[in-house]
Parts: C-alpha cells; sequence; structure tokens
C-alpha cells in the first residue's frame, strides 16, 4: 500500500480539478470563437472563426473520451475494457503533430484497471517530453494474467519531473495537489491492478513499466 493517504473527498475533488483544468482551454475558445461570430460579417473571417471553433470542439471531446477512461469508472466493477477504445482515446489526446504515438498493445477485452493503468502511464510519458517526440506504449508480456507494459517517451528534452518520480517511488516530498493528483492516481490504480510502477530515465528517454507487484518484489530481491 502507498504510503500517500489522501481523504476521499480530496482525491475526488482534485481528480476534477485536473479534468476541468484539461478541458477549459479547448472550451474557452469555443466561447471565444462563438462570441466573434456574432460580430463577424466576413464570411472568409467566419469560415475561419467555424474551423477554430471545430477543432476546439474535437479537442475537448478527446480530452473527455480519455479522462473518462483513465479516470472514470468505464463501467461496473470488475469490467473489462476494449484496448481499441483505449488506443483510439488516446490517439485523440496525442493530435498535437509535435507528439507522436506508437501503440502496439493487441485489440482485446482486458481488465480495466490494467487498461486505466496504461492510459495514465501515456499521461506521464506525454508530460515528460514538453518539446515533442514519440510515446511508445508496448506489451513485455503475452497475456493480461501476467501483463506487463512499457510506456517510453523520446524527443528533446525527455525528463521526468522529480515530483512525479518521488510520488511513483511513493517518498513525495510536497503534500498532494492538483498538480500532482494525476501520477498519485496512477499509483493508486497500479495498486488496484496488483501492478508495480518502475519510472527511470536517461539522456534521451523517460521509461514507465507496469509489473505484477509480486514478479517486481523477487527482482529487486
Amino acid at each position: 500500500m502507498t504510503s500517500i493517504s489522501l481523504d476521499p473527498l480530496d482525491l475526488a475533488a482534485l481528480l476534477c480539478s485536473r479534468v476541468c483544468h484539461d478541458v477549459i482551454s479547448p472550451v474557452g475558445a469555443i466561447v471565444n470563437g462563438l462570441e466573434m461570430l456574432e460580430d463577424e460579417k466576413d464570411e472568409a473571417m467566419r469560415k475561419d472563426v467555424l474551423e477554430l471553433i471545430r477543432g476546439s470542439a474535437d479537442n475537448a471531446s478527446a480530452r473527455l473520451q480519455f479522462a473518462r477512461l483513465a479516470f472514470g469508472a468505464a463501467g461496473s466493477a470488475g469490467a473489462s475494457i476494449d484496448t481499441g477504445d483505449a488506443e483510439k482515446a488516446a490517439r485523440g489526446l496525442f493530435s498535437d503533430p509535435k507528439l507522436k504515438l506508437e501503440w502496439s498493445i493487441p485489440r482485446v477485452l482486458a481488465p480495466k484497471n490494467k487498461v486505466k493503468l496504461l492510459l495514465n502511464l501515456c499521461l506521464l510519458a506525454a508530460s515528460s517530453a514538453p518539446r515533442g517526440g514519440t510515446v511508445r506504449v508496448e506489451p513485455l508480456s503475452e497475456g493480461w494474467s501476467d501483463f506487463s507494459a512499457r510506456v517510453t517517451a523520446k524527443g528533446p528534452n525527455v525528463k521526468i519531473n522529480p515530483r512525479v518520480a518521488a510520488i511513483l517511488a511513493d517518498a513525495p516530498e510536497e503534500p498532494i495537489d492538483a498538480h500532482a493528483i494525476q501520477p498519485y492516481y496512477a499509483v493508486l490504480v497500479a495498486e488496484a491492478a496488483q501492478m508495480t510502477l518502475i519510472a527511470s530515465s536517461d539522456a534521451d528517454a523517460a521509461t514507465f513499466e507496469a509489473r505484477p507487484a509480486a514478479a517486481a518484489r523477487e527482482a529487486a530481491a
């Protein structure tokens, strides 16, 4: 069990803050675009504004679809998630041309928490590549009973935030707030899936692995 403890209401509030933070920018752009349409008479300009609104709406939808799978219940207790749906949600989130997603997880119905963990590792990897690059998602095992996976970010100035690394190592130096709730939530999901998270980095890559907790303990012994 993680040594970090959050009140359930605080956890819910911080996760809500995280989701709202992710969607407020595209929603704000939609509102601004609609206000511009009210006064704009030039047809060419109206067309450009409509494209802006359409792009922002697609972006907001993609972020919400991703949050539904990565943070939400996505079905009843014990439900499975189609990894194809997870890939689609991840590709929608990685719409920035500077950040490319390579997904090699086969399409199956897989245990909910393990798929949620994959998506959270995608977020951790993306946040480690502020100047863009490639995020690769790959399995390290053939089945899901002993499922292991690796998510690697490669690109210029790739680096794992020290605060994120501390949370994943269960050694946080600061209280959990809205900026740190996602890696903390990833740790909780890993525990629910009986997995252990391992983060490492070098000059051009940041790597996040999820391995069965028992196997990780044996490797460390």
